[in-house]
């Protein structure tokens, strides 16, 4: 199903949906034109608009945003949402992110906490000492506003379409990222339309001799080139956290549509974090926020470390 452009997402009977998820899928077109996407979780405005937000440890994102405004979400995994019979929901728009750092929680921004801080409780944790000396970061947000122009729905892939991706029977090798793909059902696929605007959709896949056979519903019209292939997930208390991106090319034969890839970005291993490999995380968001701060002149914000405090659910 396909809405006009300009549909208000709120009013719809999508709007419970989209606030069900505790995750989606972002797509943003980086400097080269290629779709990257990864998770985020963001917040449904009473106006239909999205807001996102990202830390200034990780301000890639925004930086796209402000240099291509066509964005891509994907509301397709349903962990933890209670919804009994989930679809996934893509909405297309345009985004935009000021550069204004903002440290209070009030407004959207205290909403979209309150609900952060009851969906994932580790998170909480930031909050008190000693862990404050080192995550203000973490509440240094920029804020993304995504305005739909398109919103269409379909099925998610069923468990029996779903297959593992490995390497085929006597290849030379695995294919890029295969061991990480296999641990998934169903991988995301993140590719352009015809017009060069990002577009995403849930699907499955299976290894081949030179790439991914990637299932492409009908209604879904990639084009070849730059693509890529996420997956993610999460538990029940939005923790236990991994995502991995294969990106590669995307070519069309006449048995359907296969991603070449060319490399795996995993900024988190699959299983548990060593404690060298949480500080080397800390270490290299506090100097990506840093730089942001210099590059612009501006001196590290204080947080109200009170305010946020105050948010926080009771035990």
């Amino acid at each position: 199903m396909q809405s006009s452009p300009g549909v208000i997402v709120s009013e719809s009977a999508l709007g419970s949906t989209i606030s069900a998820y505790r995750t989606c899928e972002l797509a943003t077109l980086a400097k080269d034109g290629t779709p990257v996407a990864w998770p985020t979780s963001g917040l449904l405005r009473p106006d239909g608009t999205i807001m996102l937000t990202t830390s200034l440890g990780y301000p890639q994102k925004a930086f796209n945003v402000r240099r291509d405004g066509r964005v891509a979400l994907l509301f397709s995994d349903p962990t933890a949402s209670g919804l009994t019979t989930p679809e996934q929901i893509l909405v297309r728009g345009t985004a935009h992110c000021p550069d204004e750092v903002h440290t209070d929680p009030a407004g959207d921004l205290g909403v979209f906490w309150t609900r952060m801080f009851q969906r994932q409780p580790n998170c909480r944790k930031y909050l008190d000492w000693p862990a404050t000396m080192f995550t203000d970061f973490y509440f240094m947000r920029l804020l993304i506003t995504v305005t739909p122009t398109e919103v269409t729905t379909r099925p998610l892939p069923t468990t029996t379409e779903a297959g593992a991706v490995s390497a085929e029977s006597g290849a030379a090798a695995p294919l890029i990222g295969a061991e990480v793909l296999a641990a998934y059902p169903s991988v995301v696929l993140a590719a352009r339309d015809g017009a060069g605007a990002p577009l995403l959709v849930r699907t499955t896949a299976t290894a081949g001799s030179s790439g991914y056979r990637v299932v492409v519903p009908d209604g879904v019209d990639p084009v070849e080139g730059a693509a890529s292939l996420l997956v993610h997930r999460h538990d029940a208390q939005l923790w236990s956290l991994h995502n991995a991106n294969v990106r590669g090319e995307l070519v069309r034969s006449a048995d359907g549509w296969t991603l070449r890839p060319h490399r795996l970005v995993e900024p988190a291993a699959r299983h548990k974090a060593r404690m060298t490999d949480s500080l080397r995380t800390v270490r290299t968001t506090r100097a990506a926020t840093r730089r942001y701060l210099d590059r612009r002149g501006l001196p590290r914000p204080a947080v109200p470390w009170a305010a946020y405090r105050a948010l926080r659910p009771a035990d």
